[in-house]
């Protein structure tokens, strides 16, 4: 299975009054896993904008004006996700960015059936529970020291971490990056099988305790089911 844990950044709140996406940032996940694949961009927002509506993100508009304009990048980006499903934090919010650019180019839209929100996931979890990226982090032990400024990419990394704790954990994975040995390979398909051990563990037990142990076996008699299994 292939998802997109993803995160999109703007100039302000609603792209009917003229607000635009800055910055989409994906992180790509097989069964679960993260294979190293990553989308990442800037976008020049066309216009010019308040410092303020940059604060929360860090950027401004002298370093966006030379960034491609969403045009540029929006096959690269839907080739990029596909029919995989999108992980978003507050999904209602990107997926109305990303709807509104691409319907502004008469390009397809993304069904809003193909976003998972985890924000509605958090919430149903842990009902009347602080639910930002920020507590959720807090909640699993997960460092986001690094997220001074919200960035799309850096917000995607994180949230795949609390995606995976919100789901069950990461336990039955056991490592969060894909193998050439075993586990999963980069394709998502299972490669590990188990083999003989080509040496065999020496032996935890000492002298005495085997030594006890036959005593105790001898001690039971001859239907002892360790005699029957030539175990003792």
């Amino acid at each position: 299975m292939r998802e997109i844990v993803m995160d999109t950044e703007t100039t302000g709140f609603e792209p009917e009054q003229g607000d635009r996406l800055v910055e989409i940032g994906g992180v790509e996940l097989l069964n679960h896993m993260p294979t190293g694949r990553t989308y990442h961009v800037y976008i020049n927002p066309e216009r010019e904008v308040p410092e303020e509506a940059f604060k929360v993100h860090g950027l401004n508009y002298e370093f966006l004006k030379d960034k491609p304009l969403f045009r540029e990048v929006a096959q690269d980006f839907l080739d990029f996700i596909g029919d995989a499903k999108l992980v978003i934090h507050n999904a209602a919010f990107d997926m109305k960015f990303l709807n509104a650019e691409l319907g502004w180019l008469k390009m397809p839209l993304i069904p809003w059936e193909q976003a998972l929100d985890t924000l509605a996931i958090a919430r149903k979890k842990y009902p009347g529970s602080p639910a930002s990226l920020d507590a959720l982090c807090r909640r699993f032990g997960i460092d986001n020291s690094s997220r001074t400024l919200h960035g799309a990419l850096l917000d995607s990394e994180i949230l795949a971490e609390v995606y995976l704790e919100l789901i069950g954990g990461r336990q039955p994975d056991l490592v969060l990056a894909p193998t050439s040995d075993g586990g999963h390979s980069a394709d998502g398909t299972e490669t590990w099988r188990p083999r003989p051990r080509p040496v065999p563990l020496p032996s935890r037990l000492t002298e005495s305790e085997s030594a006890a142990h036959h005593s105790f076996v001898e001690k039971l008699g001859e239907t002892a089911l360790w005699k029957k299994l030539n175990a003792g």
